[in-house]
């Protein structure tokens, strides 16, 4: 057969990302997070804000983001001076800004993906369809393709909202703006209005709401949060209820629903909700065994078991970690598997069961010396040095070792990326406790007093917890140096509601 001539009017395919090799070679034996965490470090040092995660490091090293936005330049600029940009590995920026997104019937001009500040999830144009460029090709001119393109557009666009809530407002202000896009799904629901079947906007917007709240948590806590974020986690299981066409859509609305769902069990947790927390971290384990998601399974059981041992029931405590090790197995992350054995230390703790503890502590011990690796799950981000140690002084603290305890505390307060300042302030409440039950009352009062500089900026009622109870030991111990300053202090602090 004689091949044709005539001209396709086919869009071209596009063409394969191709990976940046030099940032991979850069980010050397750093997992994808820890590399993330280095950028954000250094997008503080001059004055940035970027929203850096293991994700976007990800995508990045697969050539996903060809060239990025210009705070992300200058971030990257400053961690490798004497270097430009297509000496990292990206394409110059006006091979990027002269492309037309035509083949998403798109007009010419339209802003280019890495052009808007501080958004670390714009894609090439031939990518927009699918933040994830892995799944769900589909026609560009699919009536619900441009549904989709509309509706991802709105989420460029709300980033420059969310970056001046984060300049100017508290952590409510900040809140609201980073969880409206998907609360406005529910609402329309809630009003009777018909909810359209979701695609991967939504999917991308589920996935960008988990983010957000884990930011906003790592950086101010829970208590401001969680009633906010209830609102996006209704509107997730709408959306599964209203049903995606693609499949691939739909697994990663199950994912994201189940992540959204431990997330906001999370809340609950640090602010003292234990039975809404439990339902939350039920509702995730539902949402893995339907879908046979076992990176979401150990997750659930992860905070299961966190929750548990909290709520004073350690043997529970013990077997969800437990059943979260066998499931997480298969995952190949070393750095998981030394998570869940710290959290089935934190249950024999919990039973006064010292050779169980320190036997899954060696385990931890061992398995985080193994080092990251890219299997190791995005949500893992906070899990470091810093969190090892913090884990293991809790241990002790509950064994009654208070000396043993306060050094890893102190270890962990130390060794805390200054990002996560609710950590900082939850290790050092940690170690403030230990300090006054070990018979160090002017060194707990100091601790102490850094926490309570640290609570204009975190709302934690585990924090608060733990503070009263220090304050409470401390009450003997009044005429010792800088304890009369410390519980007076604490005395005129507002309590959370």
């Amino acid at each position: 057969m004689a091949s044709s001539k005539v001209t396709s009017s086919q869009p071209t395919p596009p063409r394969p990302p191709r990976p940046n090799l030099v940032l991979r070679e850069l980010r050397g034996q750093r997992s994808p997070a820890e590399f993330a965490a280095a950028v954000r470090r250094a997008a503080r040092e001059i004055g940035e804000r970027v929203s850096c995660d293991a994700r976007y490091v990800g995508r990045v090293e697969a050539g996903e983001i060809r060239c990025p936005n210009y705070a992300y330049e200058r971030v990257f600029l400053h961690m490798f001076p004497g270097r430009t940009l297509t000496d990292l590995g990206f394409a110059p920026r006006a091979s990027v800004r002269g492309r037309r997104a035509g083949a998403l019937g798109e007009t010419r001009g339209a802003p280019e993906p890495y052009d808007t500040p501080n958004r670390q999830d714009r894609q090439d144009p031939q990518d927009r369809q699918d933040p994830r460029g892995r799944e769900d090709r589909h026609d560009p001119y699919d009536p619900q393709a441009r549904d989709e393109s509309r509706a991802l557009h709105e989420n460029y666009e709300e980033s420059d909202v969310l970056r001046r809530a984060f300049m100017t407002g508290g952590s409510a202000t900040v809140a609201a703006a980073s969880l409206g896009r998907i609360g406005l799904a529910f609402d329309a629901a809630a009003a009777g209005r018909p909810l359209r079947r979701p695609g991967t906007s939504d999917a991308y917007a589920l996935e960008e709401a988990v983010r957000r709240i884990r930011v906003l948590d790592d950086r101010h806590g829970a208590d401001g949060l969680y009633q906010r974020a209830s609102a996006p986690l209704r509107a997730a299981y709408e959306l599964l209820d209203a049903g995606a066409t693609r499949q691939a859509t739909a697994d990663r609305l199950h994912s994201g629903a189940g992540e959204l769902a431990i997330s906001v069990g999370w809340l609950a947790h640090d602010s003292g909700r234990f039975d809404d927390a439990r339902s939350h971290y039920a509702e995730a384990l539902a949402t893995a065994r339907l879908t046979g998601d076992d990176a979401l399974e150990a997750h659930a059981f992860c905070n299961t078991a966190f929750l548990a041992r909290d709520a004073g029931r350690p043997r529970e405590a013990v077997r969800a970690a437990q059943a979260a090790q066998r499931v997480g197995r298969s995952l190949g992350s070393d750095r998981l598997m030394s998570l869940l054995a710290l959290r089935e230390a934190g249950g024999w703790a919990g039973l006064a069961d010292r050779t169980g503890c320190e036997q899954a502590l060696v385990r931890a011990q061992t398995l985080f010396e193994r080092g990251p690796s890219d299997a190791d799950p995005e949500w893992m981000s906070f899990y470091g040095e810093a969190e090892l140690e913090g884990l293991e002084a809790q241990c002790w603290s509950t064994l009654g070792d208070w000396s043993r305890a306060a050094r890893h505390a102190h270890r962990a307060a130390h060794l805390q990326d200054p990002h996560f300042t609710r950590n900082i302030a939850l290790y050092t409440a940690e170690l403030a406790d230990d300090l006054a039950r070990g018979g160090r009352p002017d060194e707990a009062a100091a601790a102490g007093m850094r926490v309570l500089d640290l609570l204009d900026q975190v709302q934690s009622s585990r924090i608060q917890t733990m503070l009263a109870g220090t304050a409470r030991v401390l009450l003997p111990h009044r005429r010792a140096s800088g304890v009369s300053g410390f519980l007076d202090r604490h005395a005129s602090v507002p309590r959370t509601a």
